[in-house]
C-alpha cells in the first residue's frame, strides 16, 4: 500500500525505568507493517500524567503503562475524554496486545461461501412480478437470504439478491437439496432453462498482520522492575 493509504495506530509509552522505555519502544514499532504502522507519540518514564491523558485525547492515542500505574486525577481525566489506558509487567503481553489493536484497524476481509444450487426446469411469467423460475435444487439449499449467481454454460451471467423463494405455493426461508422450488430473481428477468443459480453468502473474516506469531517473546523477555 501506497504510503498515504497507511493506516496507524497511535500510543502515549510510559515505563518504570529509562532502560525498559528502550527496550518497548523497540518491540513496539517492530510490529509496524505495510499497512499498519506503530507510531509512539511519546515515551517517558513514571507513572501515567494528566499531560499523558491529554496527549492522547487530542492525538486519539492509546496509552500504555509498563511498570506504572496513572495517577489518580489522571484516571478521571481519561475516563472524561474517553482514554484507553492499558497497563501492563510483561512486555511480550503488551506487544500481544498491540498487535490485535493492530489487526482491529484493518478492513475484515470478505469471502464468498457458496450454499448450494438449483437448476431452472420451467419459467413463468407472472403479470407485475416477473419471471419465475421452477427449480430443482441439485446440491446444497436454497436460501431466501443468500446472494445468488446466474450461472449459463457455466458462465455467470447475473449477480443479485433472491427477489422470492417458494417451495409449492409457500414462501419459505430454504429448500433443501433434491427439493422443487420457485426461484425469482431480484432485478432479472432473462432466466432461462438449464440456467443454474448459485446462491451464496459473503462472511466477513477478520485480517491478522503478517507478523511475528502473537506469543513470541521479543529478544531478552523484559519484565518490568518490582
Amino acid at each position: 500500500m501506497k504510503s498515504s493509504e497507511q493506516l496507524e495506530l497511535k500510543l502515549v509509552l510510559k515505563c518504570d525505568v529509562k532502560g525498559s522505555v528502550e527496550a518497548v519502544r523497540e518491540a513496539l514499532n517492530k510490529l509496524s507493517t505495510n499497512e499498519v504502522k506503530v507510531n509512539v507519540l511519546h515515551a517517558g518514564v513514571g507513572a501515567i500524567s494528566e499531560s499523558d491523558i491529554m496527549l492522547a485525547s487530542a492525538s486519539n492515542a492509546i496509552v500504555l503503562g509498563f511498570g506504572v500505574r496513572p495517577e489518580p486525577n489522571a484516571r478521571g481525566i481519561a475516563e472524561r475524554e474517553k482514554v484507553e489506558i492499558r497497563t501492563y509487567r510483561i512486555i511480550y503481553e503488551m506487544v500481544d496486545e498491540v498487535r490485535k489493536a493492530m489487526e482491529g484497524l484493518l478492513a475484515p476481509e470478505a469471502k464468498e461461501k457458496v450454499i448450494g444450487h438449483a437448476e431452472v426446469r420451467d419459467l413463468f411469467k407472472i403479470s407485475k412480478v416477473g419471471t419465475i423460475a421452477g427449480c430443482r435444487v441439485t446440491d446444497g439449499k436454497a436460501l431466501r437470504s443468500a446472494r445468488v449467481r446466474v450461472l449459463r454454460d457455466h458462465v455467470p451471467v447475473y449477480e443479485g439478491r433472491v427477489g422470492s423463494l417458494k417451495h409449492f405455493k409457500d414462501d419459505v426461508r430454504e429448500v433443501e437439496s433434491g427439493l422443487e422450488c420457485g426461484v425469482s430473481v431480484d432485478g432479472y428477468n432473462d432466466l432461462k432453462l438449464k440456467d443454474v443459480i448459485e446462491f451464496y453468502q459473503v462472511e466477513e473474516v477478520a485480517r491478522t498482520l503478517q507478523t511475528p506469531p502473537a506469543g513470541k517473546r521479543p529478544p531478552g523477555g523484559v519484565e518490568a522492575h518490582p
